[in-house]
């Protein structure tokens, strides 16, 4: 698999660095707008990957990675949002160790998610790649290879991916 080459920090735009962030500050958007609903920073960082991806492959790279992340975080929120409605309209229900302990659980996740999607858009402001664990390969593969309709014929080698 051939992948295209990676941009020098110095040789992406000024315009693109600030792009490639944004798409990590799309976790406050349900802040932005005062509504604690998990489902609007998902919905953000969809509009904004489908509005910017073609715009470069360093953005797209940003975007991908973004929204990937941004899936699951939205996932555990979710479950934690429901089940609290749960118990609160329902005689049947209450909250035991373990609602408690998912809670935490979720609250965690949420908070190393903001804190490596804000060290992510740092990064992406500098020009630099930042590879979440999971999502920052599958990120690079979207953005960076080379499929066979692009009709690139090169005889330098291609950037390896970055697992």
């Amino acid at each position: 698999m051939e992948f295209y080459p990676l941009q020098q920090p110095d040789e992406i735009a000024e315009r693109e660095k600030e792009d490639a962030m944004g798409a990590y500050l799309m976790m406050f958007a349900a802040v932005a707008i005062g509504l604690p609903l998990p489902v609007i920073n998902l919905i953000a960082s969809i509009i904004y990957y489908f509005i910017n991806r073609k715009k470069s492959r360093f953005i797209h790279f940003h975007c991908a990675q973004a929204l990937l992340t941004q899936i699951p975080t939205t996932v555990i929120n979710w479950v934690a949002v429901i089940w609290g409605v749960t118990i609160l309209v329902s005689d049947q229900y209450e909250a035991t160790d373990i609602f408690w302990a998912y809670v935490v659980f979720a609250g965690v996740c949420t908070l190393l998610y903001f804190i490596v999607s804000i060290i992510a858009a740092y990064r992406a402001r500098q020009g630099k790649m930042y590879y979440f664990l999971v999502f920052g390969p599958w990120s690079y593969q979207i953005a960076y290879r080379v499929r066979p309709t692009d009709n690139v014929q090169t005889s330098e080698p291609m950037n390896k991916p970055p697992f």
